[in-house]
């Protein structure tokens, strides 16, 4: 009889929506709450812990309760007019649209802008983008700005109807402008309709704004921190995929593959996604499918890995081949010797350079690699009998 064809259940790289999200089901409610409260969060998690797929299910969630949420990425704004063009898209998207039908009327609130953007429609799907000229006064870009920051507040009707502002990868905000904290934090203070999510990777930056006495973002929001899923919950997932598509997967299997993730959220659906290819229908995954499907994920990730380690500087590949074979307490003699690591002092600098890159993660002088796949690629690649 012929074979069903099932599509691979498992997703990385690309937001895990739906069914594809594992767990976290706690965090979500959590999340909805606050956002439902107009509860200002803070979302502190490494990068690919799943931080974006958490805000998208939570809103997911509120949008049958007529909850609009604006999400803008400050990755992809470098600069205040591209800060601005983003805020402006997503506020007419999210908020503004559902609001007004006629065009007039949901445009009508950015005719106000100190700055007036350009406009450009999408002939494919109708989508209006809107952007700001460079070369403009930095007073009128900041009015501009704070202008559109109010707009959650005022298009929400004060609290008719509940808004939310996500901010992705919002440590960025420092680069763009190290004075923009404080404008945002003068607008929003005044929106306690308003519920404020800022998602944030890189821990000490993210630390320093909402932890620090002197920082206008201290002490203002709820702190949420993301960690690695729990391998039970996990391992469920895993092999109720497996079986809802027609392959089966053993206890001991699913063990190894989260004893090598360490329940981080990509790199298990990762290394499940290869798991799965590996396996031929209607079969179980074996230790050997384990294998071969860890090679290809080292395959996969070779590139990335490559640019890693041609950038990092000499003693810092020593001590990320150290960790690689050891996780422990670069600092001590015992293991510096063990190791052939140079003194304290330049193991202290590459572990701090190495954590700033968030390739390693460090706790009372104990060390480790968290970049999911780095440790064993640096042994097959990098190992002791290896010339690169």
């Amino acid at each position: 009889m012929a074979q069903t064809a099932h599509t691979n259940p498992f997703r990385f790289g690309a937001l895990a929506l739906d069914e594809s999200f594992a767990d976290r089901e706690s965090e979500i409610a959590e999340l909805a709450n606050d956002i439902r409260n107009g509860q200002d969060v803070v979302v502190f998690a490494p990068r690919r812990y799943g931080k974006s797929s958490l805000v998208w299910s939570a809103a997911r969630g509120l949008a049958s309760e007529r909850v609009m949420v604006a999400q803008v990425d400050l990755i992809t704004t470098p600069t205040k007019e591209r800060l601005a063009a983003a805020l402006a898209t997503t506020i007419y998207e999210q908020i503004a649209s559902p609001l007004e039908r006629a065009r007039e009327k949901t445009l009508a609130p950015f005719r106000g802008l100190q700055i007036q953007p350009t406009i450009t429609i999408d002939p494919a799907d109708g989508s209006f983008a809107f952007s700001f000229g460079v070369g403009r006064k930095a007073a009128d870009i900041d009015a501009t700005l704070e202008r559109l920051l109010e707009l959650p507040a005022e298009l929400g009707g004060a609290g008719d109807r509940h808004t939310a502002l996500v901010m992705d990868e919002f440590q960025e905000i420092v680069d763009i402008d190290p004075d923009l904290p404080k404008l945002l934090r003068s607008v929003f203070q005044r929106q306690p309709e308003v519920a404020h999510v800022y998602l944030g990777s890189k821990r000490h930056i993210m630390e320093r704004i909402f932890s620090d006495a002197n920082e206008p973002f201290w002490r203002s929001a709820k702190q949420m921190e993301l960690g690695t899923i729990d391998a039970e919950p996990f391992a469920a997932f895993i092999a109720d995929r497996f079986r809802g598509t027609g392959r089966t997967v053993d206890e001991g299997t699913v063990g190894e593959l989260l004893a090598l993730t360490d329940g981080h959220p990509y790199a298990t659906q990762e290394f499940a996604y290869f798991l799965w290819e590996q396996t031929p229908g209607g079969r179980k995954a074996s230790s050997e499918h384990l294998r071969r499907a860890l090679a290809a994920v080292l395959r996969s990730e070779h590139a990335h890995f490559g640019l890693l380690w041609e950038s990092a500087a000499t003693v810092q590949k020593l001590v990320l081949q150290a960790l690689a074979r050891e996780p422990g307490r670069p600092f001590t003699a015992e293991y510096r010797t063990r190791h052939n690591l140079p003194p304290a002092t330049s193991v202290q600098k590459a572990l701090r350079a190495l954590e700033q890159r968030e390739v390693v993660v460090g706790a009372d002088g104990a060390y480790r690699i968290v970049e999911p796949f780095l440790a064993e690629w640096v042994e097959a690649n990098v190992g002791a009998g290896s010339h690169h």
